[in-house]
């Protein structure tokens, strides 16, 4: 590329200064340009060439940093229709002439490249971010700059509690299965990425009561649909006509699991640990069902171990004990559809959960459970889940560690005893 670079405007021969802008490493452009043209449009060149000044034949301008943007801006103060113009261009490209306007106080300039950037898509979050701070750079020398920000920032004092209450409102009450599991799956990524925001406030406001009354809302819908497949003549019916009431308690299921999901990641989901060790009657209809119909029950159960054994949740002793009480023989009783029939069941997540659980409670309550597990593991094999870290663990604490502390205090004892010696 050449270190020098000649370019004329306007009308060939009729040009009455030369701007010369110095770049890095040396290179040189030499701009043969008109006095009126320049002072119409730049308050800097305005100032530059002031009535004392105005015979100056030449310009330098050091240390420029984008050659290129500065050819290219001083090129728009000829240009009839400057919107045209950029329009041929790309974002990054108008953010660089921008930039050169803004220096140049060139505000005719700047008001088509904002109008463009109100207009045309910004294209990944690196650009969205790029074009909000150079708007807003802009914004503290009084330019208009509200047209662009409004595409990323709201007037409207609608609370986000509601827009999130009414986004959860539309997913949980979809029947599209398709269209249901995507939009889940959206929400839950992008709330995870507002969690790894620190304070944020967007995330932080998000209220629990809402969530809390739509787990309400879908558990005594559950509580009802099971105790309707429990009736005597629900039994007699067709395949055909126990559908409707099958596809609602899959659904109310995903949706708990859902809302589960959404309370762990704002680590507030104690009060549904709470909630699920309370469905004694839930439980106990759930024995009653066909495996086929009921399995994907025990996947919000399996989630609050998994929970419990990350310390994503720390609920009470009490409520720990309650739900292994109520919820682990329905989820042994489940087990091999978990592992067949839940796309996202992991089943070494779910058996290290379920031990580290037990493990937070006493260890005569440890031992209880554990031998009851024990039972089931032997008859069911691969179709229980195997907790043997968990008894491991158990045995040590049961069997080893007392023999230790015993060991200790006789080393102890017979120690003094030499001393008296």
């Amino acid at each position: 590329m050449p270190r020098k670079v000649a370019i004329e405007f306007g009308e060939p021969g009729t040009s009455n200064i030369k701007v010369v802008l110095l770049g890095k490493q040396g290179f040189c452009v030499k701009l043969s340009v008109h006095k009126n043209v320049l002072i119409e449009n730049s308050s800097f060149f305005a100032n530059k060439l002031s009535e004392e000044q105005f015979g100056l034949s030449s310009l330098e301008i050091d240390d420029c940093e984008d050659v290129e943007s500065y050819v290219e801006t001083v090129g728009l103060m000829y240009c009839k229709d400057m919107k045209q113009r950029l329009m041929k261009q790309s974002v990054s490209r108008v953010l660089r002439v921008l930039k050169v306007a803004e220096l140049l106080g060139f505000s005719l300039c700047i008001k088509s490249c904002l109008e463009y950037l109100e207009a045309v898509p910004w294209v990944g979050e690196e650009e969205e971010e790029k074009v909000v701070s150079s708007v807003l750079r802009l914004q503290g020398e009084g330019v208009g700059v509200s047209p662009v920000l409004k595409r990323v920032s709201s007037d409207v004092s609608n609370p986000p509690n509601d827009t999130l209450s009414h986004i959860m409102e539309l997913v949980l009450k979809s029947n599209e299965e398709r269209g249901r599991r995507e939009m889940k799956s959206v929400v839950l990524k992008l709330l995870r990425e507002n969690n790894s925001v620190p304070n944020n406030a967007g995330s932080a406001d998000i209220c629990s009561e809402t969530i809390y009354t739509s787990c309400r809302s879908c558990l005594n819908s559950l509580v009802a649909l099971f105790r309707q497949a429990n009736e005597p003549e629900f039994a007699d019916k067709s395949v055909h006509n126990k559908e409707p009431v099958v596809k609602q308690i899959v659904l109310e299921a995903d949706n708990l699991s859902w809302l589960l999901e959404i309370l762990a990641i704002r680590q507030a989901a104690d009060e549904f640990a709470l909630m699920w060790a309370s469905q004694q009657e839930l439980a106990a209809l759930h024995s009653k069902i066909p495996v086929v119909t009921r399995y994907r029950i025990s996947c919000i159960t399996a989630r609050l171990f998994v929970g419990i054994g990350r310390g994503e949740l720390l609920p009470s002793k009490d409520t720990r004990q309650m739900l292994l009480q109520t919820w682990l023989q329905p989820l042994i009783d489940d087990y091999s559809w978990l592992q067949h029939g839940c796309r996202s069941f992991d089943r070494k997540v779910v058996e290290e959960g379920i031990g580290r659980t037990i493990l937070t409670l006493p260890l005569e309550e440890q031992q209880s459970i554990l031998l009851s597990w024990l039972g089931s593991f032997l008859k069911a094999g691969d179709n229980c889940p195997n907790l043997q870290r968990a008894f491991e663990v158990w045995w040590r604490r049961t069997f080893i560690r007392p023999y230790v502390d015993a060991q200790g205090n006789l080393v102890q004892s017979d120690s003094s005893m030499t001393s008296k010696e």
